[in-house]
């Protein structure tokens, strides 16, 4: 009885093991398609990979994810910048840089919000003007963080390499999330 239970039991674990491979396979071969209309691709892949199961073929929920992970991204470079501001001394130049940097990242997130919501609630009869409500917003977003990024352009420092690294990467994940709702928008398909 023991040996049956066990025999099951590799059987169940086994068979689990070969469907999560396939769906693994899947997921990868949706992200794949998604990104494939990316300048990043690499990057998209790993960024999006979690939500294949999500998202699947479906285009407006590959650009709700698009614009939800470049939203976490964001914020994470926000919260960064207020404690650097907060724990760092800075030179008056940099301090002012910083705020204006600050400024421009609470501008990206609310345009965020704005694509966002947009997205959420997108409707047959109205869905050509919201989807260029959601690329205005994506782009100037983008645009804002090019500025954030563009305060800080000649200046040298540990912190400011890392702030400027953080911001490339926001500012990529940005472009990524644009060419996913640009394509959502291409398809006209909700």
């Amino acid at each position: 009885m023991k040996n049956l239970f066990a025999l099951v039991m590799l059987i169940f674990v086994g068979s689990m093991r070969c469907g999560g491979s396939a769906m693994s396979e899947a997921g990868d071969g949706y992200v794949r398609d998604a990104c494939r209309v990316t300048r990043y691709r690499s990057l998209c892949i790993q960024l999006l990979a979690p939500y294949s199961s999500y998202a699947r073929h479906n285009p407006r929920r590959w650009a709700e994810v698009g614009v939800i992970v470049t939203k976490r991204e964001a914020n994470n470079v926000s919260r960064f910048l207020h404690t650097l501001k907060a724990r760092v001394h800075f030179r008056r130049r940099q301090k002012i840089a910083l705020s204006d940097c600050i400024e421009c990242l609470q501008e990206t997130l609310d345009n965020l919000n704005e694509s966002l919501g947009e997205l959420k609630h997108l409707e047959a009869r109205t869905f050509e003007l919201q989807m260029a409500n959601v690329e205005t917003y994506m782009s100037a977003a983008l645009t804002d963080e090019d500025t954030c990024l563009d305060s800080f352009d000649g200046r040298k420092g540990k912190r400011v390499k890392m702030l400027q690294n953080k911001l490339v990467k926001v500012s990529h994940i940005t472009s990524i999330a644009l060419a996913l709702v640009t394509e959502l928008a291409s398809h006209h398909i909700m």
